[in-house]
């Protein structure tokens, strides 16, 4: 062991902690989500690989050859989604390097936490999508620019059923209320509650594909929900969702009087 480690230069040092920072740091952006069944999947294949060359078993060897022959184009296709997100976090260094300044320290949440209050009140329905360090400009572009200052009045006003951006989602990008009336991407996870309506898929939609947070209102319960990496939890009242928020956003120590966040597929 200890010649092992003699044979082992600086060089070799680096390049191994740099590989195991890469493989630590694509496993965060996997985790949680469909990935992990994608990755059980070909654990599997390789397994059933062994097993048939072990064995000689020549038709599972010859499908299994020419399907691992095109393995690296396969995974890409596959595993699109987690490619981006992985460059992307790389692109904004944020996740990485911490060499920018955080866009969220502006955010009010307080006009957030008081609009979705009084729409929870009401059951008015309303989805608020907040983007963190991936970019949202492409759903950006199916809604209607408005770059104004976050609001209370405001987001309130836009899911009243007279307006007419009410049916979309109200983006929040840099600290500012970009865009309302957008359109999301719904939700791949086809295990996911029937009941849910299009604003929750919505939600889930979008942060399968990106690190945004979304505050869903439901409409028919009045009840407040938060959709992080495709998976839904509930906020029981305001306190808690600005608590959140706080944790999420601004990565604030979640406040010990709650209940710890525990991710629930379902939403009552």
């Amino acid at each position: 062991m200890q010649s092992f480690f003699s044979q082992i230069s600086l060089k070799d040092a680096v390049d191994i902690l740099i590989v195991t920072f890469l493989i630590y740091q694509g496993l965060l952006i996997v985790y949680g989500t469909r990935a992990v069944q994608m990755l059980t999947g070909v654990g599997i294949l390789v397994a059933l690989f062994w097993v048939g060359h072990s064995f000689q078993l020549y038709s599972l060897n010859w499908i299994l050859d020419h399907f691992f022959d095109s393995f690296f184009i396969i995974a890409i296709i596959i595993f699109q989604d987690q490619f981006r997100n992985a460059l992307a976090s790389f692109g904004t260094g944020r996740r990485f390097f911490g060499l920018f300044k955080d866009d969220e320290d502006f955010l009010e949440i307080n006009e957030i936490v008081e609009a979705c209050q009084a729409l929870s009140r009401e059951k008015i329905g309303a989805l608020i999508v907040i983007e963190r360090n991936h970019g949202l400009m492409n759903f950006l572009a199916t809604g209607s620019s408005l770059n104004s200052q976050v609001h209370s009045d405001l987001l309130y006003a836009l899911f009243q059923s007279s307006s007419p951006l009410h049916d979309g989602a109200v983006i929040i990008s840099k600290g500012r209320l970009a865009g309302a009336g957008c359109f999301l991407p719904l939700t791949r996870n086809v295990e996911i509650d029937r009941h849910l309506g299009t604003r929750h898929r919505a939600a889930l939609g979008v942060t399968e594909d990106t690190d945004a947070v979304a505050i869903t209102v439901s409409e028919e319960t009045g009840k407040m929900n938060i959709a992080v990496g495709g998976i839904f939890y509930t906020c029981e009242d305001s306190k808690s969702l600005r608590q959140y928020l706080k944790h999420l956003v601004k990565r604030e120590k979640l406040d010990e009087t709650l209940v710890p966040i525990k991710f629930r597929d379902h939403i009552s």
